[in-house]
């Protein structure tokens, strides 16, 4: 399985030109052949809105759209959170499109209080593995990543690949780095996390979007304050292997 993360600068409330931005640094890279997976940062086509009225997409909007049609044109499966509207009802709603149009998405359970986010989104009900390839993934977003319960392993059916999609600020940094670790080594699992650089109305980031190995190893990172792209294959007979000569994961409550 083939991943890559895209670390990207947004223009605030723009999807249109973010969408062009980022479809533009993927026909920059070269997409290995066979199956993959394209990360985008939280709220990839807008930034970070804590007031999503008038900003937020319906379910089926243009960013939507957008993935879809990178997906099919690409081969790759693309995911990323977009601010969506139903109703009277907001959701920061990790969507994961694959390349023949099929939909899974994630509601972000834990709304970042602290910034605001609760006043205007409802918050997800439940948490999202899915199956894709024969590899199992974990769906996350940003906040998610400070509640290590919610993202436990299950040692009966285990995840292989815990996603995280942010728009996590610099100020923040030390946090996301040293979660992120403890995340692939408590759950014995690929950690892909994908952060924005840039300012905002409110907050500057600096990136951290990085690949972690099952033993807590980065195998890479993006340079700070700087676009760039990872690529890299994750190698599921090595992490079957690891799990099976230390089955930590049989051990859990």
């Amino acid at each position: 399985m083939n991943i890559a993360l895209i670390q990207a600068d947004l223009q605030w409330a723009n999807p249109q030109a973010n969408c062009k931005h980022i479809e533009e640094i993927i026909n920059g890279v070269a997409l290995p052949a066979g199956d993959g997976i394209i990360v985008l940062p939280e709220m990839f086509s807008t930034g970070f809105v804590t007031k999503p009225e008038g900003v937020a997409e319906p379910v089926d909007g243009s960013s939507l759209q957008w993935m879809k049609a990178m997906a099919a044109r690409t081969g790759w499966a693309v995911c990323g959170s977009v601010a969506t509207q139903e109703g009277d009802d907001y959701r920061n709603r990790f969507y994961f499109v694959a390349p023949n149009g099929e939909i899974e998405f994630y509601d972000k359970r834990h709304l970042f209080t602290y910034g605001g986010e609760d006043k205007h989104y409802t918050p997800g009900e439940r948490r999202v593995e899915i199956d894709y390839c024969g590899v199992r993934i974990l769906l996350q977003v940003c906040y998610d990543l400070r509640f290590p319960c919610f993202a436990r392993n299950n040692h009966d059916e285990p995840y292989d690949v815990a996603l995280y999609v942010a728009s996590w600020p610099e100020p923040r940094r030390a946090p996301w780095d040293a979660l992120l670790r403890a995340r692939a080594i408590e759950n014995q699992c690929f950690v892909a996390a994908v952060n924005r650089i840039g300012t905002d109305p409110t907050c500057k980031y600096n990136g951290g979007t990085t690949l972690i190995d099952p033993y807590g190893r980065v195998v890479d990172v993006c340079e700070d304050n700087a676009e760039g792209v990872i690529i890299h294959a994750l190698d599921m007979d090595e992490l079957k292997r690891f799990r099976e000569k230390f089955p930590v994961l049989n051990d859990a409550d």
